[in-house]
């Protein structure tokens, strides 16, 4: 006891200072981020100041300029340059300069510019979500599940993680290289490109760029043409966090512009990342293909909501709305499909369809609405296609949400959310992305049923899956074919930031979050070196040097016996054997002897 009660005290001595410590909060710069051209005090300038009416036809848009315009107002906010291939390969060049000195910066350097970026996005929550709203028609709320938590989750998880995943990793060097160092080593890719999508404008640039810049990449980040300014905003965020650590001034950049932009950032990087629809996935494989580089696809998906009949339908059909709802005001990439167990179907249709009915679209930022705007100008035309095809083969229409008082100049930037029944997989919105507030619900009868059904899609993105029974819930998303998959909860597997995400089928391939993501931002490279140097070095055994003895494959065949036998008795005679050739002094004996056998 007298041993032991002194480093019992030491223990909880250290304990308890390591708690102190925890209580005085660390010295992270503050940073100052122009905002006077993006608050919306009324009075902003006259060209800003009109609504925008974006051209009809197959393009949106054209030309050397991004419009920009608030979606659930169309008030028209300005513009942005869509930069040609030669603007675009001179920002890489730029990057890629500023990467090769960031490649030998500090974890802790590292740690202080995200500590940073995590100080301004806590204390500038509320900015951030309106410039995220103004830019997509998403409520304040949305913004901030969406773009605030899951952002700080990611950064906190880099903080605490981060470096020991990306420190040398040492591996097991095997039987025949014991006396060997085996390791992998990540190394900086070089400059990452990023293509990301509109319905998160804030955590889309964040999440790429946090994995890049903490695993020594830079990285160059082409927004979309449908939430440019908000983009353009949050990049003077990282900007000025760079600043404050003297970190290379062009590290990251933000592009905007249009295909061709996109297309030059392809053929100039070192990794892509995209996050968009499955055709622009495929070109951008094509694309890539040229150069060869690495490529993550998140595409998007058609996931699957399961309901069991033994589950608390009040709490689930809550979820259920919030799960179509919840991605950019009515610009959702969550659930898209229902399956609801035969013996509650009318209940949970009845609970959903009262829920819907209380939902009122409208401008966001008033803060009485539950729901924004359409982002994509002319989206609302492809969501009622995906409705009429239903309803002409069979389906019906149980519930619709409100419109506000949005103008009718505006109306059709909006779509309402839809509870449809009576659906089957014939129906185009059973298998194509909706990306849109529409639940169209089916039953099921069986757990086999409800498996076979999830997985008749060509999306495997996500699923969820809700029971009274945790094991059966777990086991009906284990057969599911998706990249993630929530157990009596939705879309909770991305607010865990240690955990991959991404899907399989039109869904895509590779991950981000993570260690998977972190580490895909790496060269990882395989390192074999001496254990004991220079005591012990590799020395090709006499058998097999050159020339080769006529006993080098009688050696062989003894050593790999030796090394990997099945039976402890025939790898010692083979090990007495592999000695024994070793010490002959003449070689060409045992081999000949055993030819003539």
């Amino acid at each position: 006891m007298a041993f032991w009660w002194p480093l019992l005290v030491l223990a909880f001595a250290y304990g308890i200072c390591r708690f102190l410590l925890m209580l005085i909060p660390p010295k992270v710069p503050s940073i100052d981020v122009d905002t006077s051209d993006v608050l919306d005090d009324g009075n902003q300038a006259q060209e800003n100041s009109f609504i925008y009416v974006p051209p009809r036809g197959t393009s949106q848009q054209s030309g050397k300029i991004v419009q920009c315009y608030e979606p659930a107002t169309m008030k028209y906010l300005g513009y942005v340059p869509a930069l040609t291939h030669e603007e675009v390969k001179d920002r890489v060049s730029k990057v890629r300069k500023a990467q090769k000195m960031w490649a030998k910066s500090s974890f802790k350097q590292r740690r202080l510019f995200l500590r940073i970026l995590l100080k301004y996005i806590i204390k500038h929550q509320a900015l951030i979500c309106e410039i995220s709203s103004r830019d997509t028609g998403k409520t304040m709320v949305d913004a901030s599940l969406g773009e605030i938590m899951t952002t700080c989750e990611k950064i906190n998880w880099l903080l605490s993680e981060g470096e020991q995943w990306l420190k040398p990793e040492y591996r097991s060097s095997g039987r025949s290289m014991l006396h060997k160092r085996a390791k992998v080593e990540f190394h900086p890719l070089g400059v990452i490109g990023a293509i990301v999508s509109w319905n998160y404008p804030f955590h889309n640039i964040f999440n790429p760029m946090l994995a890049a810049i903490f695993s020594g990449n830079g990285i160059v980040i082409k927004i979309s043409e449908h939430a440019s300014w908000s983009g353009c905003f949050y990049f003077r965020i990282i900007q000025s966090a760079l600043a404050a650590i003297g970190a290379p001034e062009d590290l990251v950049e933000v592009i905007t512009g249009f295909a061709e932009t996109g297309e030059a950032l392809v053929s100039s990087v070192d990794k892509v990342i995209f996050v968009g629809s499955p055709g622009v996935g495929k070109m951008i494989m094509n694309n890539a293909s040229n150069t060869l580089i690495p490529v993550t696809l998140e595409l998007g998906g058609k996931d699957a909501f399961i309901v069991c009949e033994d589950v608390d339908l009040d709490h689930v059909a809550q979820i259920a709305v919030r799960a179509v709802l919840q991605s950019s005001g009515q610009n959702c990439a969550g659930a898209e499909r229902f399956y609801v167990h035969r013996e509650i179907y009318s209940s949970f249709v009845s609970k959903v369809t009262k829920i819907v009915k209380s939902v009122t679209a409208g401008p966001p930022l008033v803060g009485k609405y539950d729901m924004g705007a359409l982002c994509m100008h002319e989206h609302s035309e492809k969501l009622e296609g995906l409705v009429n095809d239903a309803l002409d083969k069979g389906a019906e229409i149980v519930a619709r949400g409100n419109l506000g008082h949005i103008g009718e100049d505006a109306v059709d930037q909006y779509f309402p959310p839809t509870v449809i029944v009576n659906v089957n997989h014939t129906m185009r919105l059973m298998q194509e992305e909706a990306f849109g507030p529409i639940m169209p619900i089916m039953k099921f009868s069986s757990d086999e049923e409800v498996v076979r059904l999830a997985n008749d899609s060509k999306y495997g993105l996500g699923c969820a899956v809700f029971s009274g029974n945790q094991s059966r819930a777990r086991e009906i998303a284990s057969q599911i074919h998706a990249g993630v998959a929530a157990v009596n909860d939705f879309a909770s597997t991305y607010m865990c930031q240690s955990l991959p995400f991404g899907g399989v089928k039109h869904s895509g391939f590779g991950r981000f979050g993570g260690v998977e993501g972190l580490r895909a931002c790496c060269l990882v490279k395989a390192v074999v070196e001496d254990r004991w140097w220079p005591f012990v070095k590799t020395k090709i055994p006499k058998p097999i040097q050159y020339p080769v003895a006529e006993n080098g494959f009688e050696f062989q065949e003894s050593l790999v016996e030796a090394l990997y036998g099945l039976g402890i008795w025939d790898r010692l005679r083979a090990l007495v054997n592999v000695l024994k050739m070793l010490t002959e002094q003449n070689p060409g004996g045992s081999s000949n002897k055993r030819r003539n056998d």
